[in-house]
């Protein structure tokens, strides 16, 4: 259940608007092709078959489809680890990126993490 997700991974994850996955927590901020600070993994909360893969593409009104790295793993047990995932397409200035986590099943399944990160050139900065 969520609850025991939680227990396991306290503070690291968030909901999807989808009831059956969970994804963890991106960072608010972040520059653009830089490895992030944890893996970013999708968990599921109901049964996929080891080896499902899973595909994210992340965009929104600025950058409908913004460029990643490494955005494709698969589930082995209940969780998708993506490794390496590095968002290289910019969410343009003040703008977030909604990413978009399509899971290969019969029938295709699609859970969205909305305004889930700020990706820029130079990413989080002390104000001048």
């Amino acid at each position: 259940t969520f609850s025991e997700l939680l227990a396991e991974y306290p503070g690291e994850l968030v909901t999807t608007d989808s009831p059956n996955f969970v994804c963890t927590i991106l960072p608010s901020h972040w520059r653009c092709n830089k490895t992030l600070p944890v893996p970013f993994k999708v968990l599921s909360l109901s049964d996929i078959t080891d080896g499902t893969k899973v595909i994210l593409t992340a965009g929104n009104d600025e950058n409908s489809a913004a460029e990643l790295r490494n955005a494709i793993a698969t589930f082995k047990n209940q969780v998708a680890r993506f490794n390496d995932l590095r968002f290289v397409g910019r969410s343009g200035r003040g703008k977030m990126l909604t990413v978009t986590i399509t899971i290969v099943t019969e029938p295709v399944q699609y859970a969205t993490y909305s305004h889930a990160i700020k990706v820029t050139v130079d990413g989080p900065r002390e104000p001048r």
